[in-house]
C-alpha cells in the first residue's frame, strides 16, 4: 500500500492549503465610521464607492444585503465571500462581487470598505495583488482616511496600520486527529498569528480545517505580513506531511478512511458535522493513494454543502431532514462518479 502523496491538486500546496485570502479595511476620509451613519449617509457611501469603481472600469455585481432572504446571506458567509457579521443588521449594507467571485467588497460593515480577495491554494501574494488593484482604484477616487503615524484609520484599533488581514485555510487531518494542532497553537500565537476554525470560531473546528491569519497590522509592511504567514503555512504543511506519512500506515486509520468512504457512498442522510468529519477522512486517503476520490472536489463539497448553501441550491428554505437528504444524494453521486 502506497503512503506517498499520489493524488495531486490543481493548486500550489493544495494538498494542505485550500485557499488564501487577503482583506483590506478602509474608510473614506472625513466620513464617520458606519456605526455612526444613518441609512441616508450609508447609501451615499455605497453610491460613491460604486461610482468610483465604475469610472475605474471595475465591473462588479451589486447585492443589497437587505433584499436577501436570511439563508441567502448566510450562504455567502458559508462560501467565505462575506464575514458572518455582515449577515445581520443588513440595512444600508451592500456587497460587490466580481463575476468569478475572487474579489468581494463589503460596504458599511465595521468599516466603510472591506476589500477581500481569495485565491485557491497557497497564493497570498496573488490575492494581495488582486485586492490592491481595487484598493488603488478606490483610493484615487475617494481618498482614504490615513495618518502618517498610525497608518490607515479603522474602527477597530487592531486594524490600524496597513489594515491588512491575510489568512490561509488549511486541511490538517493528521495534525488535528493526533493532537498536534493544539500543541502548535501557543507557538503560532507567539508569532503574532491566530488559529481558528474555517468560519472564525476557534472552539468548533469542523472537517479538520483551520484558518491561520495575522493578528498585527501596525509596525509591519504588507509584504512582511504576507511573507511571514506564507512561511508559517509552509512549516505547518511540512509537519502535516510528516505526521500523515506515519498516520496512514496504521491499519486502524486505513480502516477509518475506508469506512468513511463506504458510508458516504451509500448514506441516505448526512448531517453537516457527519459529512465534514467523513469527507476529511476520505480526502486524507485520497492524498495518500488509499482511494480514488478527487481532493479538490472534496474541498469544494466542504463549502457547497453547508446548510444555507443547500437552501440556495433548492431555491427554498429546507427542513433539516431535507437538507440531510439532499446533501447525502450529492455526496453519493460525486464520490461514486469519482470511483468509476
Amino acid at each position: 500500500m502506497s503512503t506517498g502523496t499520489n493524488a495531486k491538486t490543481a493548486y500550489p500546496q493544495g494538498d494542505t492549503v485550500l485557499s488564501s485570502r487577503v482583506r483590506l479595511a478602509r474608510n473614506i476620509d472625513g466620513v464617520p465610521f458606519p456605526v455612526r451613519l444613518n441609512a441616508t449617509r450609508r447609501a451615499a457611501v455605497n453610491r460613491k464607492v460604486c461610482e468610483t469603481l465604475q469610472k475605474a472600469g471595475k465591473k462588479m455585481r451589486v447585492i443589497d444585503m437587505s433584499r436577501l432572504y436570511p439563508y441567502e446571506a448566510v450562504a455567502l458567509a458559508e462560501r467565505h465571500l462575506i464575514s458572518p457579521e455582515f449577515t445581520s443588521g443588513t440595512e444600508g449594507r451592500v456587497l460587490l462581487l466580481t463575476e468569478d467571485e475572487r474579489i468581494s467588497i463589503m460596504l458599511n460593515e465595521e468599516d466603510h470598505i472591506r476589500i477581500q480577495a481569495i485565491e485557491p491554494g497557497l497564493a497570498p501574494e496573488q490575492a494581495y495583488r488582486n485586492a490592491a488593484a481595487y484598493d488603488d482604484a478606490l483610493d484615487a477616487g475617494l481618498r482614504f482616511a490615513f495618518d502618517n503615524r498610525l497608518g490607515y484609520l479603522n474602527q477597530n484599533p487592531r486594524d490600524l496600520g496597513t489594515g491588512l488581514r491575510v489568512s490561509v485555510m488549511m486541511h490538517l487531518p493528521a495534525l488535528s486527529k493526533t493532537g498536534g494542532m493544539s500543541k502548535f497553537a501557543s507557538m503560532i500565537a507567539k508569532l503574532g498569528m491566530n488559529v481558528r476554525g474555517s468560519y472564525g470560531d476557534a472552539a468548533s473546528v469542523k472537517g479538520d480545517i483551520f484558518r491561520i491569519s495575522n493578528q498585527v497590522s501596525m509596525g509591519i509592511t504588507e509584504a512582511e505580513a504576507i511573507a511571514n504567514l506564507k512561511t508559517l503555512a509552509m512549516q505547518i504543511a511540512t509537519r502535516e506531511h510528516t505526521a500523515a506519512a506515519d498516520f496512514v500506515k496504521d491499519i486502524g486509520v486505513r480502516d477509518r478512511i475506508t469506512r468513511a468512504e463506504g458510508v458516504l457512498k451509500n448514506a441516505m442522510l448526512l448531517s453537516t458535522d457527519e459529512m465534514m468529519e467523513m469527507l476529511s477522512w476520505v480526502r486524507l486517503g485520497a492524498l495518500y493513494g488509499l482511494n480514488g476520490a478527487d481532493p479538490d472536489a472534496i474541498s469544494e463539497m466542504f463549502v457547497s454543502l453547508q446548510p444555507a448553501a443547500l437552501n440556495v441550491t433548492a431555491g427554498a428554505k429546507l427542513t433539516s431532514a431535507q437538507r440531510d437528504e439532499l446533501r447525502a444524494e450529492y455526496v453519493r453521486r460525486k464520490l461514486n462518479a469519482d470511483g468509476e
